[in-house]
């Protein structure tokens, strides 16, 4: 099935949605100011050691000093043979280990040391760092430092020795270790092969980078949304690649020039008159998939509730229809919700155990068809997932991995008005939206100022954290924009006047 990718970019946000048919099947936001370091290689300084602790503090140019625990240094990678599902900064050392040296034995102060962030600094807390580098691609985990071969937990262990002679065979003897990640169990040797040139062409760069910069600097950092976009969601259905900044389109090109050359005759920039995502309402995509319910062409719908636990679905038929045919209505409800359950989960980011409650149908063989098709539409995903089937009580139970936060969780937070018992668009959110407004505004009408009205925290951004973002706007689109706090607004709502 033919897709197309659009990204929207601006200085705060990126915004990527997958499309095939004309409707958005997945969703990824990444935020300027809320990206994260984990998975960023630095050239440490040591500042100093703790034989106490048997860690030392590590300067990477952050207000805080880092924190290395000496099972993650060098001399324990003899231990790393567990095979996790690894991810960039992810350390399987075995703490205690008796073959470890003593940390004052291994580091001095003011020693040069490259190091990886395992956790972000949180509250009075520096970043955890881990000298044993990993590198993530899309289908492999590159260990440079180690000459193993590896494959996921998570795989079955009648599967892992085949995949790993597979891994093996492709690998030519030039140094390093690779471990198979769970999304790497069915692909081709071609595509192994393209992941394995890049993560070593990746390590390369950061060794060059090591003899170069000085202390404390940024070595690698883990890609960023738009980089990833060509690593882990162009396929060989991807059609084209739609950007709408020209220097980040130059810049995609060349990162897709130099790692994933067969990308490129996808990229193309978009200049068109209206926003990207106006192409396929996808902003209207977005403000239903954080809604709890999702209508369905037959006059059905669903009721989608996430937990801290789980993601329960309800299917219903929407309202009496009739005794004639019941089953037969019934059973098409059912198959229309299975594909409409399985582009949500994707659309939502739905991880972890999700529990499908379709309507009760009475004859076998429409359950059957009903799996049968959820199980079809389940393929086109990216993510693992396992579908346990129908349990005696008549829920269709499954998994999807958890990759990263859900959409509901990135762009909303616990309302204060309700006492968590419901969502709204946090603060930032709707700076953004109201940015997004006057650019299309701005387009279509020509006056003398914008004045946006709004709650008092939005407000309070605005002056604040995105005080920049908004300046640029207004040079951007050569007019004056002046803020007005309203007490009685809620956090969503907002006017934008034309003066």
């Amino acid at each position: 099935m033919q897709q197309e990718i659009l990204i929207n970019w601006s200085p705060q946000e990126t915004r990527v949605a997958v499309v095939e048919h004309a409707a958005v099947q997945e969703l990824q936001v990444e935020r300027t100011l809320e990206r994260g370091l984990v998975g960023n290689v630095y050239l440490g300084k040591v500042v100093r050691v703790l034989p106490g602790m048997q860690s030392a503090f590590i300067d990477i140019g952050l207000d805080r000093a880092a924190f290395l625990h000496v099972a993650d240094l060098m001399s324990s990678i003899n231990s790393r043979h567990a095979e996790p599902e690894s991810l960039p900064g992810g350390s399987a050392a075995v703490p205690g280990s008796p073959s470890l040296q003593p940390i004052e034995k291994q580091l001095f102060e003011g020693q040069a040391l490259m190091v990886q962030v395992l956790k972000d600094p949180m509250g009075t807390k520096g970043a955890r760092l881990t000298a044993q580098i990993s590198i993530a691609g899309r289908l492999l985990v590159f260990l440079p430092q180690d000459n193993h071969i590896g494959v996921s937990q998570k795989i079955p262990p009648r599967q892992r020795e085949e995949l790993r002679q597979r891994v093996q065979s492709l690998v030519v003897d030039m140094g390093g270790g690779f471990i198979l990640r769970t999304n790497g169990e069915d692909a081709t040797d071609v595509e192994l092969a393209e992941d394995i040139a890049y993560l070593r062409k990746t390590w390369l760069r950061i060794k060059q980078a090591s003899l170069q910069l000085r202390a404390t600097s940024v070595l690698h950092q883990d890609l960023s949304l738009l980089q990833r976009v060509l690593r882990d969601m162009a396929l060989e259905n991807t059609q084209t690649i739609r950007i709408d900044s020209r220097e980040q389109f130059e810049k995609l090109k060349a990162f897709a020039l130099e790692f994933m050359p067969s990308t490129v005759p996808k990229l193309q920039l978009y200049s068109g008159e209206r926003p990207i995502f106006d192409l396929f309402n996808i902003d209207e995509e977005i403000a239903k998939a954080l809604g709890r319910r999702v209508d369905l062409k037959s006059g059905g719908y669903l009721v989608v509730d996430q937990t801290e636990a789980l993601t329960t679905v309800d299917v219903n038929t929407g309202g009496f229809v009739g005794a004639r045919n019941f089953d037969e209505t019934i059973y098409k409800t059912n198959l229309e919700a299975a594909q409409a359950i399985a582009r949500q989960l994707r659309l939502r980011n739905l991880g972890g155990i999700v529990i499908v409650d379709f309507i009760d149908m009475s004859k076998e063989n429409h359950r059957d068809a009903v799996l049968a098709e959820f199980k079809r539409q389940l393929q086109r995903d990216r993510i693992k997932t396992a579908v346990n089937g129908f349990s005696a009580l008549g829920l269709l139970e499954m998994t999807r991995k958890r990759t990263r936060e859900s959409l509901a969780h990135q762009l909303c937070e616990p309302c204060n008005s309700c006492s968590g018992k419901g969502i709204v668009k946090s603060a930032r959110s709707v700076t953004y939206d109201i940015l997004r407004e006057i650019l299309r505004e701005a387009r279509q009408f020509n006056p003398r100022e914008f004045r946006i009205v709004a709650s008092p925290k939005v407000i309070e951004l605005f002056l604040d954290e995105e005080s920049q973002h908004l300046a640029s706007l207004s040079d951007f689109i050569c007019k004056p924009i002046s803020l007005q706090a309203e007490a009685v607004m809620a956090q969503e709502q907002y006017d934008i006047v034309l003066l």
